[in-house]
């Protein structure tokens, strides 16, 4: 019986006031993960006296040296999203605290590659292996389903956010 005051929700589902609050609190928990994840960043950086470019590359660098891939100083240009000048000046920081060396191209004597140091990969292990031990923790025991619910929505999330139109439409250019 419908009484008008709510009670048949039992039966025909949650309201849109309910589902609103779910994604509200989902929307949140992921905006509390955020942060939590950018001031463990900040800290990493300034556990190995790093800027955000530079701890970028040298991640960059250990994951193509795991798959076997050699990385040209125009590649992560590209990757950062920088300018030439920018890149040679992160890669020279890094190669001055010795994170990074600079090796010639094999076939190509005008061209070099830049590699991360193997003492680069060991502090990185040393500073974020225990994070990322309890991340793994924190998950390993998810159901297939649970997994595949968080997998499935941050897949949407990430839609909704590569399709932010940079230039709003009906904003003059010209301001």
């Amino acid at each position: 019986m419908e009484n008008g005051s709510g009670s048949s929700r039992y039966w025909y589902g949650a309201s849109e006031e309910d589902r609103r609050r779910r994604a509200v609190d989902v929307l949140q928990a992921f905006r509390v993960y955020r942060a939590a994840e950018v001031a463990m960043r900040r800290r990493t950086r300034e556990s190995m006296s790093m800027g955000e470019n530079e701890l970028l590359v040298l991640r960059y660098l250990l994951k193509a040296a795991g798959q076997n891939r050699q990385i040209s100083p125009s590649e992560l240009t590209r990757y950062l999203g920088v300018s030439t000048a920018s890149t040679t000046a992160i890669v020279d920081r890094l190669e001055k605290s010795g994170h990074v060396t600079r090796v010639p191209h094999p076939t190509d004597r005008r061209s070099i590659f830049i590699v991360a140091t193997a003492a680069s990969d060991e502090e990185v292990r040393a500073t974020l292996g225990s994070m990322h031990s309890r991340m793994m923790a924190a998950v390993v025991d998810m159901t297939p389903e649970e997994s595949a619910a968080v997998v499935a929505c941050l897949a949407r999330l990430q839609d909704a956010v590569d399709q932010v139109d940079p230039h709003p439409v009906g904003v003059d250019a010209a301001h």
